[in-house]
């Protein structure tokens, strides 16, 4: 297994957790590459019944590793910047970024994040993609893409839509606000609090997995139809088209510095 994510498996019980605490579970490309492994694997794996996401140490996820950032500021082609992450996956409906995403819906069983800490960003992405989301009540999501003149691309704007309504998925992707736990029940983007989100979670997984797992399994397909799910191919391409017009272009490189350099940004129209 990879040093970024751990996977144990007891009881028909994937326990995935993302194992870079030092940098609160960054995105880099390894972070990338060994969550989508993991999903993969899991799609195939005999006997999986639940499946839950969480990070070590003291957040769920802080997002793109501040690197990827100095990145897209060098240079307008983000097939330049961030070859590896823009790549397409295999099947061709989403590329690497947003796989790491989708995969958990692409898995056939319930998956539950836990998230503690900050999930924002790439991170928040991450745990709009599981199916169930238990979250602690200091947590702080953000979709936060905004702050570096980008929009969600990571299947952000999928999920939103299948989550919130209009008006609170628009005002959370154009200010990147925080939210904490009972603002992210209240609205939407989570399923309950929990003061023990990962053992919480835990527990939950473990109910599932004893319930028929042909019924979970069905279930699960019914749902994601009901939900949308068979239009996404059309809403990821669009996606991808819209952040290959924002990354390293000047609005954006300007959001980069006044980011980094904690001034208000100036952009010319």
């Amino acid at each position: 297994m990879s040093d970024r994510v751990s996977c144990v498996i007891s009881n028909g019980v994937a326990d995935v957790r993302m194992t870079r605490p030092d940098k609160m579970n960054a995105l880099d490309s390894a972070m990338f590459i060994a969550l989508i492994e993991v999903g993969e694997r899991l799609k195939v794996e005999p006997g999986l019944r639940a499946v839950v996401l969480s990070g070590e140490g003291r957040a769920f996820c802080a997002g793109l590793d501040m690197s990827s950032f100095a990145a897209m500021a060098s240079g307008p082609d983000p097939a330049e910047t961030a070859p590896t992450l823009l790549a397409l996956s295999p099947g061709g409906m989403t590329h690497r970024a947003q796989q790491v995403c989708w995969v958990w819906q692409e898995l056939p069983v319930p998956v539950i994040a836990a998230v503690h800490g900050v999930a924002l960003g790439g991170g928040a992405q991450i745990a709009l993609g599981a199916d169930i989301r238990i979250v602690a009540p200091d947590v702080k999501m953000s979709i936060l893409e905004i702050k570096w003149g980008l929009i969600p691309d990571m299947t952000g704007t999928v999920r939103l839509a299948q989550l919130v309504r209009p008006d609170v998925a628009m005002e959370l992707t154009t200010t990147g606000r925080m939210v904490d736990g009972e603002e992210a029940v209240r609205i939407g983007l989570a399923t309950r609090v929990s003061a023990t989100p990962l053992v919480d979670a835990l527990n939950l997984a473990a109910e599932i997995a004893g319930k028929s797992p042909t019924a979970i399994r069905a279930a699960k397909e019914l749902l994601r139809s009901a939900y949308g799910g068979t239009d996404a191919a059309t809403q990821l391409a669009e996606e991808r088209r819209v952040i290959r017009t924002l990354i390293g272009r000047p609005d954006q490189i300007e959001a980069i510095s006044a980011a980094m350099g904690n001034r208000p940004a100036i952009y010319r129209d």
